[in-house]
């Protein structure tokens, strides 16, 4: 590898901890870029080159993932587990919930989520984690 590979590695690395630490704000691709130092479209490109997905896609994903953690609580309605990680529209929120998830927020918030609770917190992070299945079209 180039220096100048690694250091778009590092900065990469740097801007997806950022998402990881601020994915409650009001992000975008823009500001997420500037923390990087990169251009909005050499950094898109460049995330997804090496983490696979886009950076709007893994923030959500990390939000959703956040979402199911609250939710597994009980404790708080949908709607303000929608506000708490950073999204705006109950709507989007639900629709992206379900995408991912599968089910809807109210109905895993409803779920019995006893069985995981005796799961060591570093495996449920790992076994838990909400994976995009991509579905490509037939060409």
């Amino acid at each position: 590898m180039t220096p100048d590979e690694l250091a778009t590695l590092a900065a990469l690395r740097r801007a997806r901890d950022y998402l990881d630490r601020e994915y409650a704000g009001p992000l975008d691709v823009a500001t997420v870029a500037r923390s990087a130092h990169l251009s909005t479209a050499h950094f898109s490109r460049q995330f997804r080159a090496v983490y696979g997905e886009t950076p709007y896609s893994y923030l959500m994903t990390r939000r959703i993932e956040r979402a199911q953690t609250l939710l597994r609580r009980g404790d708080l309605r949908v709607t303000d587990v929608c506000m708490a990680v950073g999204c705006s529209s109950l709507g989007s929120f639900s629709s992206r919930f379900t995408e991912i998830v599968g089910e809807t927020p109210s109905a895993y918030r409803a779920r019995d989520h006893s069985a995981s609770a005796a799961v060591p917190s570093c495996v449920a992070k790992v076994t838990m984690r909400p994976v995009r299945s991509v579905v490509k079209a037939a060409r």
